[in-house]
C-alpha cells in the first residue's frame, strides 16, 4: 500500500470515529434534553425558569456563540487559501468569543447559585444546571482544542494534519451552537410556557 493511500485511509478512519463520537454526544444531549423537559415543572413550589432567567442576558449570550461559529468558519476558508497568519487571527477571535460566552453562562449560574437557586434546589435546577452545564463543558474542551490547535499552526505551519484538525475542530465548534440553539429555544425560550 502506498503512503498516500495509507495516509487516506487513517484520515477517513479518524472522520468515521469523529463522526461517531459526534452521534454519541447526541445521544447524551438528547438524553438531557429528555430529561429537563420531564422535570421543568418539578419545581417544589419554587419559581420556574420564566421568572428565573434574564432573557436579554441570555439573548447576548447566543449572539456571542453563534458570532464564534462564523468565525470558525472563517477559520476555514482562511485554511483553504493557505493563509496562516488569517487562521491564527480567526482562531484567536474564536477562542475570545467563546471564553466571553463561558464567562457569561458561569456568572449567570453565579447568579442563580447566589440567590438561592442551586442544582441541589429542585428537580427543575439540577436538570437545568446538568444541560447547560454539559454545554459549558463542552465548549471549555472546545476551548483547549483550539489552544492546542493554535499552538501547532504557530509552531509547524499549515501541515495536512493541522488542516484536518481544523476541520474537525469547526464540526465540533459549529455542532455546539447547535445544541445550544436547542438549549436557548427550549430552556430559555419556552421554559414555563409549554
Amino acid at each position: 500500500m502506498s503512503q498516500i493511500s495509507h495516509d487516506a485511509a487513517s484520515q477517513n478512519r479518524s472522520m468515521v470515529g469523529f463522526w461517531i463520537y459526534l452521534m454519541t454526544d447526541c445521544m447524551l444531549f438528547a438524553a438531557l434534553f429528555a430529561t429537563y423537559a420531564v422535570m421543568r415543572n418539578a419545581t417544589d413550589g419554587g419559581p420556574g425558569g420564566a421568572a428565573l432567567f434574564d432573557l436579554p442576558y441570555v439573548l447576548v449570550e447566543t449572539m456571542i456563540l453563534l458570532t464564534s461559529s462564523l468565525t470558525a468558519g472563517l477559520v476555514l476558508l482562511a485554511r483553504q487559501a493557505q493563509n496562516r497568519k488569517a487562521v491564527l487571527s480567526w482562531l484567536a477571535v474564536t477562542g475570545v468569543l467563546g471564553v466571553a460566552f463561558l464567562v457569561m453562562e458561569l456568572h449567570e449560574f453565579w447568579l442563580l447559585v447566589h440567590e438561592g437557586y442551586s442544582w441541589t434546589t429542585n428537580g427543575f435546577l439540577s436538570s437545568y444546571f446538568t444541560l447547560v452545564g454539559t454545554h459549558g463543558l463542552h465548549i471549555t474542551v472546545g476551548l483547549f482544542w483550539l489552544l492546542v490547535l493554535f499552538a501547532q499552526i504557530m509552531r509547524k505551519g499549515l501541515t495536512s494534519s493541522s488542516n484536518k484538525r481544523l476541520v474537525l475542530f469547526a464540526t465540533f465548534w459549529h455542532f455546539l451552537d447547535v445544541i445550544w440553539i436547542f438549549i436557548f429555544s427550549i430552556v430559555y425560550l419556552w421554559s414555563g410556557r409549554l
